[in-house]
């Protein structure tokens, strides 16, 4: 059976106007994330809670989407402190093949499983 399935790789780059920025970050610094890797090129700070706010949104990020889907088109978010000026810019890269065996031990249920799940579920 194929398991595969297709996310993108992500990057995810500071951007806005330094002069603006109340907590430490830096114009233009950047992560990558590849498949589920959170990749930093050089030894950097990041804030947690920049990190935090960020990584709800990631896996959604890396997912095919719908053209008229809102996550395939914003893609500036804001730093959670208030204050703050800097945004946080996440850019698709390039789709990557993942094996549904190499990233969990749980079996790939079916549609036909899934659909007598649901019923099950809607009985109850």
């Amino acid at each position: 059976m194929n398991d595969e399935f297709t996310i993108y790789d992500l990057k995810v780059s500071i951007v806005g106007d330094p002069t603006t920025f109340v907590c430490h970050h830096q114009l233009g610094e950047a992560f990558r994330v590849q498949g589920e890797d959170l990749v930093f090129s050089q030894p950097t700070a990041f804030s947690m809670y920049s990190l935090a706010a960020l990584l709800p949104l990631l896996p959604a990020k890396q997912r095919p989407l719908a053209t008229n889907d809102w996550m395939l088109s914003d893609a500036l978010i804001a730093c959670p402190d208030p204050n703050c000026g800097a945004q946080f810019k996440i850019e698709r890269l390039a789709p990557r093949i993942q094996r549904h065996s190499e990233t969990t031990v749980v079996p790939v249920i079916s549609s036909q499983e899934e659909n007598s799940n649901a019923d099950k579920n809607s009985l109850s």
